[in-house]
This record gives C-alpha cells, sequence and structure tokens, in this order.
C-alpha cells in the first residue's frame, strides 16, 4: 500500500484541506481503499441554494434532503445510501458562505471520526 493509501485510511488526520497531490494519486489511492469519492463544482458567484443544490446532487442526496445547512449537515453525516470506509469530498471552486461551509465540513470529519471512519475534504 503506498503512502497516500495509508494516509488516508488514518482517521486522526481526516480534515479539510487544500489538495498538494495530483488529483491522480488522490483519485488512485481513494480507489484502493474502496473510498467514496464525491467530487463537486462550486463556482464563484454560485447561490446557497446552487451551491447546495451541487452538494445534494454529487452526493446522491435522498429525497428528505431539505435544500439548507441542516439538511446538508445531515445528509454528510448520514451516507447509508453510500457506505465505504471512508470517504472523500473534491471541491472545485471557491463558493460563497465559505466560512459555513469550512464549519460545516468540520463537524461532518468530526463526526466521521466518531464513527472511526475518515472522511477527507479537499479543496482543489
Amino acid at each position: 500500500m503506498s503512502g497516500l493509501c495509508a494516509r488516508l485510511m488514518k482517521v486522526s488526520e481526516a480534515g479539510v484541506y487544500r489538495l498538494n497531490c495530483s488529483l491522480d494519486d488522490l483519485l488512485n489511492s481513494a480507489d484502493v481503499n474502496g473510498f467514496a469519492v464525491f467530487e463537486a463544482d462550486l463556482p464563484q458567484g454560485a447561490s446557497k441554494g446552487e451551491v447546495l443544490a451541487e452538494l445534494a446532487r454529487v452526493i446522491k442526496a435522498p429525497d428528505w434532503f431539505g435544500n439548507n445547512w441542516d439538511a446538508l449537515i445531515d445528509s454528510l453525516c448520514d451516507l447509508s445510501w453510500r457506505p465505504a470506509p471512508g470517504y472523500i469530498l473534491l471541491l472545485r471552486g471557491d463558493a460563497p458562505a465559505k466560512e459555513e461551509l469550512h464549519e460545516i465540513f468540520e463537524a461532518v470529519v468530526i463526526f466521521w471520526k466518531t464513527q472511526g471512519r475518515p472522511f477527507w475534504i479537499f479543496y482543489i
């Protein structure tokens, strides 16, 4: 197992980061580990609704998704429809409400740590 594969499995290191390796290396390591990978495009100038819609689309959120921040947290902390040993959320762009999103993402990472699964979020 490569160093990146091993590192992705370390629950304690999971968090929100700017990607500092090649995307191909990350995707290959995620595949080796059996991780679910979600890729979202969050263009500058997107509305809160557009950001929520894009994130709901990429995680294939269930019908009960309420299109608000609380529903996003609930969905990202559930993922029962996409079981995996770990998760990676790739974010392209620089969406509005960055502070709110960062707080949500930090809470999601902490939740998954309590479940013993790594949840990584990378800005690319």
